[in-house]
């Protein structure tokens, strides 16, 4: 059975929905991005399954989206709000993976081993901004220093999968033809139900492999 929390931190209350396993072993803690909450697909594909895997799911909202605000603020506020989370999402007991999509992708990585997480997902990185390959963001997901999983769709305008550089210090995964919310076009050869299944079904692999 989900519960909620709601966690002040300096920058504002946020709050944690959670969905626990039976006998966790794992927690993971999953930020939203920058234009949307923990209704994303890609978030609550991952909080319908991964339970079932031995891994209590805790969707975080941030402070600024829980105080109505359209627009995330600048990566130092987010990174504060994340830290104040930090303590509440620790208090569960098992290891906590640090997760977020696409701006939570960010602070997860920016922030994990000096918050002690045992390992980052990285659902949507964004490797750059639309259109501009030049302002890379590689150098955070590659100081994320913990075993990192970065899960990315085919078509992100933020960074295909080809574009990351070829490193040791994360693994990657690729859903064909999604985009940067994980969508598929009608006419691509898998469903968006299939699409989630890669998704999840990397995640579920990989964490399993934390132990």
């Amino acid at each position: 059975m989900t519960r909620t929390e709601t966690v002040p931190t300096e920058t504002g209350d946020a709050r944690i929905t959670w969905h626990p396993a039976k006998k966790p072993a794992l927690t993971l803690a999953v930020s939203h991005g920058a234009g949307g909450g923990i209704e994303a697909r890609d978030l609550q594909a991952l909080a319908e399954v991964l339970p079932a895997h031995g891994v209590t799911v805790a969707l975080v909202e941030q402070p600024w989206r829980m105080a109505g605000k359209k627009v995330a603020p600048a990566p130092k506020t987010l990174d504060a709000g994340w830290r104040g989370i930090w303590p509440a999402l620790a208090a569960a007991g098992p290891p906590v993976i640090a997760g977020g999509r696409s701006a939570g992708a960010r602070v997860a990585c920016r922030t994990a081993e000096e918050l002690g997480a045992a390992a980052v997902l990285a659902l949507s990185f964004p490797l750059h901004p639309p259109g501009k390959p030049e302002k890379s963001r590689a150098e955070e997901l590659l100081g994320a220093g913990v075993p990192t999983l970065v899960v990315q769709g085919g078509n992100d305008p933020f960074g295909k999968p080809a574009e990351f550089p070829g490193s040791g210090a994360y693994e990657l995964v690729e859903v064909p033809f999604g985009d940067h919310g994980f969508a598929v076009p009608k006419r691509a050869d898998i469903t968006q139900e299939e699409a989630l299944e890669v998704l999840t079904g990397a995640v579920v692999k990989w964490s399993g492999s934390l132990g």
